[in-house]
């Protein structure tokens, strides 16, 4: 039992955080509009959708997924991680009739809620772990999981998509086991994270550039099995709606927000555009980031860089020192911001992946870029929240703020953080320092 009491004290930032988010979303989605005088709960209508979807799965009906009344666009991996809540909600006999009218107070939410954003609690403890080994300040980390989970409420209780923030915490512990050395679990981690929600593909050329040329193709297929052995299920239990809704990619600008690229989007019926050709420029582009990435870290840790320096090459069997795991980081913070920056259709939780990779790096940073970039992040969330559908009033200032957050947490070379220490599992060498310095500063 020592090791939980440990564990626990470890992580108690992100379980007390995890508790408040839970009691903050459901008290905003309920009892919050009540109070206000609505008689409608403020409910994630895109939620039910997915429910709906896994509910179809958990009775064996694999083909479902992606027949109409589902609306999911994402792999199956969104629907796969609500199937216990699934299970409970058919053993309890809960209807998932749609909020309206008709249905002001949907009991099927009071247990959908507490389980999705539960979920979506993966992330705070991810950035804890991380923080914890950038050897990122007590207190900082403390200010770290608040912000954190002040931003995971939009995709959480506001918008309940649970797969953005189950396959942002995936990815983020992905990191986690490449930082320390364990490449075949951070391939399997990043698989899991791809089927649950693709957009943690951009993040993934950044992480390849960090391995070496042998352990690229077998980081690869595990991070593609997940996907095509569960994404094939089903596209052959019900290829044509599988192949309509995982390539195009519809979206709709009239009812979320459009951006600059709109117009150049192909249409599609029902005033929707399509927004898959778009994702596919945009993961050229972070092919693009990590191959600076690549070129930078040879330059610095390898022998053609700098005279004087020792041979640490791309050694897949050494953790990383601190200066790599934090500019890894923030580059995984910009490529999945260029969902935000090229995305021909908008929604209010777009902008949240980016914020929540670049909060870890601020975390290692001074106190004063720590809280400007916690509230940046708070005031981009506000708001995406906002109504409108005009692009400089809406898109240009989310992107802008973003851009903003992303200077904020660039990590610095000589920024004060704990050198990385090897941990249980992690290989005892280490890249090599540069001589006359600490383990972890090269």
């Amino acid at each position: 039992m020592g090791w939980i009491r440990e564990l626990v004290r470890r992580r108690a930032f992100p379980l007390i955080a995890s508790a408040g988010l839970i009691v903050v979303g459901m008290y905003t989605t309920t009892w919050g509009p009540a109070m206000l005088g609505r008689t409608e709960w403020a409910l994630p209508y895109d939620l039910w959708g997915t429910l709906i979807a896994t509910t179809r799965l958990a009775h064996g009906n694999i083909g479902g997924i992606y027949a109409p009344g589902t609306g999911l666009i994402s792999l199956p991996g969104a629907a796969v991680i609500l199937v216990p809540c699934a299970a409970l909600i058919s053993a309890l006999g809960l209807s998932l009739d749609i909020p309206g009218p008709h249905n002001l107070h949907p009991g099927v939410w009071l247990v959908a809620g507490p389980y999705q954003i539960a979920l979506c609690c993966v992330t705070l403890f991810a950035a804890d772990a991380l923080a914890e080994r950038l050897g990122a300040e007590f207190w900082k980390r403390a200010l770290l999981v608040a912000a954190s989970a002040s931003v995971l409420w939009s995709v959480s209780a506001r918008w309940g998509h649970p797969e953005d923030a189950v396959a942002v915490g995936l990815l983020l512990y992905a990191i986690l086991a490449q930082s320390r050395a364990r490449p075949r679990l951070a391939g399997w981690l990043a698989g899991a994270a791809v089927c649950v929600q693709p957009l943690v593909l951009l993040a993934l050329p950044v992480m390849l550039a960090v391995l070496p040329w042998r352990r690229m193709v077998p980081f690869l297929v595990r991070a593609a099995l997940p996907s095509v052995l569960l994404l094939g299920a089903v596209a052959i239990a019900n290829w044509h709606d599988t192949y309509r809704s995982v390539t195009s990619q519809p979206n709709s600008p009239v009812i979320n927000h459009p951006t600059a690229w709109t117009s150049l989007a192909p249409q599609m019926a029902g005033q929707n555009v399509a927004a898959g050709p778009f994702r596919l420029a945009t993961i050229v582009l972070a092919c693009l980031c990590a191959l600076v990435v690549r070129r930078y870290w040879q330059s610095r840790l390898s022998p053609a860089g700098e005279a004087g320096r020792p041979a640490a090459g791309w050694q897949a069997d050494d953790p990383w020192p601190t200066p790599l795991l934090a500019s890894v980081l923030w580059w995984v913070a910009l490529t999945l911001a260029l969902r935000s920056f090229f995305e021909p259709v908008m929604v209010s939780y777009y902008p949240w992946p980016p914020m929540a990779v670049a909060l870890i790096t601020a975390a290692t940073l001074s106190w004063p870029r720590l809280l400007t970039a916690g509230v940046l992040a708070g005031a981009l969330t506000a708001a995406a929240q906002g109504p409108s559908h005009a692009v400089w009033i809406w898109w240009v200032p989310i992107v802008a703020g973003l851009a903003v957050l992303l200077a904020l947490s660039w990590p610095k070379a000589n920024s004060r953080t704990a050198p990385v220490r090897p941990r249980a599992g992690d290989h005892p060498r280490g890249i090599a320092a540069r001589p006359g310095t600490a383990p972890g500063e090269a």
